[in-house]
């Protein structure tokens, strides 16, 4: 008899996703790996700014682990944060013993400063093509294994079955060619939610329906309020939002106005090396103050060639612009960046839902807090990932999964009239507008209903499974409802009804499905 439990299937293809493949093949198990597009389409592949880890002479695993927690505004989980990054050194090995080839100086892995970083640290691969050459790696080696990869396959639903098994659905795109597959774990390595602002440096495919899905077979979800902004996006009206890497801000460049002011003296200490949260609220402000739709990242004083040596993929996408960032300022805006709530787990990555797991920008593992390290996203895959590995391989019993504050609530929760339906770009457009970088109680409340009205529509539409709409206003609504909960301003969440933290929310704050 085949052992279901020995065949775990792994849904996403980025870091998370091919590097637990690539372990459970080599602890002996036989995934199987899903992926709702191509194999390297993910999050990961447009990761510039490098992944973080102990590795300088002058460094420690003590000094990433503080920065981790200052980053985290009073809420990172010291376990969590103290697992990244005394592990982090030993992924990087793994990685470099898989083939990516991280830059070097004189022979030695070049590490470069990120924003409230006190050490450079920051590893890249190709200048600023770190996630591509990770993700290509790590792709190219799951081939290579013979590790069976399905595209254009997408997990529809999961359902504990009477006997307390989960069962997981697979369809292609269309909803055709059904598929359930019983007995065996499953893990979520679907990524974040990024693609369901407005304005997002995400790929298409970011839109959170790991977490819908989740959410609806009963899984706590936790810290849903954070969502972190990057500050540094290309603008122009009808571009592409590419992302302009903090790793720039790291070398030298500084934030100015339309006027070439530096704004961000008067905000921190660390100026344009301060926390995302604070540098994305000043540029909001700015534009608010001035009316000029972006400000401007100066990087004229960076010699040319070292630009063109370290940026080389900003560059080019500069250049098609008729952009060089040795002579001109790079118009630059906030997105939406990074999901830092998600499906709570434990450190071995187990959620609320038996033989599930997750890992990856989908799971609240806790290690980010209110706010991310930067370049901590990257190596958090590896080294939850590498936890969730081995605990596929020899088993082990996890403690009861909580939060101090969770939430109780429905879903849908609008009944829909027959006129009443929504759009994808409808859930994008309240997400920016009103659950974006400033947030406050009425335009929070407003779109709940929006969400809740939008749901209901595409609930009464669905036939088999939940449409992608529906996930979308699902995980919206998640967004919000923690949003509107959370009445204090901490790390990635600011409330301008409520702008400064409050000890009593000092806290993770969980949302799960209420039961009938």
């Amino acid at each position: 008899m085949v052992d279901l439990a020995r065949r775990p299937l792994i849904v996403g293809s980025g870091i998370a996703g091919l590097y637990v493949a690539l372990r459970c093949h080599e602890l002996g198990l036989k995934p199987t790996l899903v992926t709702k597009a191509r194999l390297e389409e993910s999050n990961t592949r447009y990761a510039q700014g490098g992944i973080a880890a102990a590795i300088g002479s002058d460094d420690s695993i003590d000094l990433h682990f503080a920065d981790t927690v200052r980053a985290g505004a009073g809420l990172v989980d010291r376990p969590a944060a103290r697992l990244l990054a005394h592990d982090a050194p030993e992924r990087i090995a793994d990685l470099v013993r898989l083939g990516v080839p991280f830059d070097t100086v004189h022979g030695e892995i070049a590490l470069g400063q990120e924003a409230a970083h006190s050490r450079r640290r920051i590893l890249h691969a190709g200048g600023d093509a770190t996630g591509l050459s990770i993700e290509e790696t790590l792709k190219r080696r799951v081939l290579e294994l013979g590790i069976e990869a399905r595209e254009r396959t997408v997990l529809r639903e999961l359902r504990l079955s009477a006997t307390r098994r989960v069962v997981a659905t697979l369809s292609d795109p269309d909803g055709r060619g059904v598929d359930r597959l019983d007995a065996r774990p499953v893990i979520l390595a679907t990524g974040g939610a990024g693609s369901l602002y407005r304005q997002s440096s995400n790929p298409s495919i970011a839109t959170g329906e790991g977490v819908a899905i989740a959410f609806r077979a009963g899984a706590l979800v936790a810290d849903m309020e954070f969502i972190q902004f990057h500050p540094t996006a290309f603008y122009r009206r009808g571009a592409p939002r590419y992302l302009i890497s903090e790793a720039l801000r790291g070398e030298g460049a500084s934030l100015v106005n339309a006027d070439g002011e530096r704004f961000l003296v008067s905000e921190h200490r660390d100026a344009e090396l301060a926390p995302r949260d604070i540098v994305s609220r000043a540029i909001d402000r700015e534009i608010q103050r001035s009316g000029h739709p972006c400000v401007y990242l100066d990087a004229t004083a960076t010699p040319r060639d070292r630009l063109f040596a370290r940026f080389p993929s900003i560059c080019h996408f500069l250049a098609a612009y008729d952009i060089d960032p040795s002579r001109d300022r790079i118009p630059v805006a906030p997105v939406a960046h990074y999901m830092i709530g998600g499906v709570r787990t434990d450190l071995d990555g187990r959620t609320t839902l038996p033989s599930v797991y997750a890992c990856g920008e989908v799971a609240s593992t806790g290690v980010h807090g209110a706010n991310r390290l930067g370049s901590n996203s990257l190596i958090e895959g590896l080294v939850f990932g590498e936890r969730v590995a081995r605990t596929l391989a020899k088993p082990r019993a996890g403690k009861p999964l909580r939060t101090r504050r969770t939430l109780a609530i429905d879903w849908p929760v609008t009944p829909a009239g027959p006129q009443e339906e929504g759009t994808f770009e409808e859930v994008q457009q309240l997400l920016w507008e009103r659950v974006g970088i400033i947030r406050e109680a009425v335009g929070l409340e407003s779109a709940l209903r929006e969400f809740g009205r939008i749901g209901a529509s595409a609930e009464r539409r669905t036939e088999a499974f939940p449409s992608h709409l529906s996930h979308a206003a699902l995980t919206a609504y998640l967004i919000a409802r923690a949003a509107l909960a959370r009445t204090e301003s901490r790390g990635a969440h600011y409330r301008s009804d409520h702008p400064d933290p409050r000890p009593e929310w000092q806290l993770h704050l969980g949302l799960q499905r209420r039961t009938k």
